[in-house]
């Protein structure tokens, strides 16, 4: 069974997140999918971030709900990287990506960007949201899609199988044995998130896992040998 490594962010863990230079690397590093996040701007651009606002990863402050595109453009993402739009990062890298959409906006946007490009064999879906998830896959027949679950119990299964979700991407801090038996019942893949250390992915490996979402590109070269 191929174990997939997903950088997270790009590489986080070594390159500012959510930027091109640390999606370039992700893919320099050999990742086989990148993870990203979206949100819209206030003038409706598919901006890549994770947080709600920009305090925590760039020079500024504020909602990104609340900036244009161009004024988001002005900040600095760390090490003078800009914050990128959605089609600038399928445009700088070549590997498959794993979009995170945060609400049913970013969903419409995505679906669009989607259609126009042809993503579907290339970009899957993720998100907390189930209406998030069900609105991509009503807008975009055929889309892989995700749920991802931080704090949950085993009804986090039935909850992506009720979405139409092919994958859960799950805590493996929180991760049992129950519920991958759970999810595998279902047919479902499952993704284990965030796995830095070796304890971690060895847990991965034993659980018998799909993947691996990690900040540091190691975790691809020591992943094939670990069982």
């Amino acid at each position: 069974m191929n174990f997939l490594t997903i950088g997270h962010r790009g590489v986080m863990g070594v390159e500012p997140e959510n930027t091109l230079r640390s999606f370039v690397a992700a893919q320099q590093a050999g990742l086989d999918v990148i993870e990203l996040d979206l949100h819209l701007s206030k003038d409706g651009a598919l901006v890549v971030m994770h947080d709600t606002d920009v305090d925590r990863t760039t020079d500024g402050t504020g909602p990104i709900a609340e900036k244009t595109l161009a004024e988001l453009r002005a900040l600095d993402a760390g090490h003078g990287e800009r914050i990128p739009v959605f089609e600038e990062v399928l445009d700088a890298v070549k590997t498959p990506l794993q979009a995170e959409i945060k609400d049913v906006a970013a969903a419409r946007a995505l679906a669009e960007v989607m259609h126009r490009r042809d993503l579907v064999a290339r970009v899957e879906v993720s998100s907390f949201h189930d209406e998030a998830i069900a609105e991509i896959a009503r807008l975009v027949p055929g889309v892989r899609t995700a749920l991802i679950g931080s704090r949950y119990g085993a009804d986090i299964v039935d909850r992506a199988v009720e979405a139409g979700a092919a994958t859960v991407c799950l805590n493996i801090r929180r991760l049992t044995l129950e519920i991958v038996e759970h999810a595998r019942k279902a047919d479902l893949r499952i993704i284990g998130w965030v796995v830095n250390t070796q304890d971690h992915l060895r847990l991965a490996r034993a659980l018998g896992l799909d993947g691996a979402t990690t900040d540091y590109p190691e975790i691809k070269r020591t992943g094939r040998f670990t069982a």
